[in-house]
């Protein structure tokens, strides 16, 4: 199991990025959660068997078609989640 923290930069606010991590997410199987962080990046944090956090990762680098992602900070993160959620605070 491999947990993760993800602050994703650039135009991902807005773009419909969070909804599309979870689908992602869902679809590869990662628990988590994400959300919008007040200085206009989205933060997550993610946890999975390995590849399928670096699928997500990798996934996380381009985003959803009208995002525009300048860089990921990641590091590692504790905690035990169920299932992925898109949280609003």
């Amino acid at each position: 199991m491999r947990t993760q923290r993800l602050r994703v930069h650039g135009r991902v606010q807005g773009v419909w990025f969070r909804e599309s991590m979870r689908l992602e997410a869902e679809r590869l199987e990662v628990a988590g959660w994400v959300r919008n962080a007040p200085d206009g990046t989205v933060e997550a944090v993610i946890q999975g068997a390995p590849e399928a956090v670096e699928a997500l990762i990798e996934w996380a680098r381009q985003g959803p078609p009208l995002a525009r992602v300048e860089r990921i900070e990641i590091d590692e993160a504790q905690g035990r989640y169920n299932g992925f959620v898109k949280r609003t605070d």
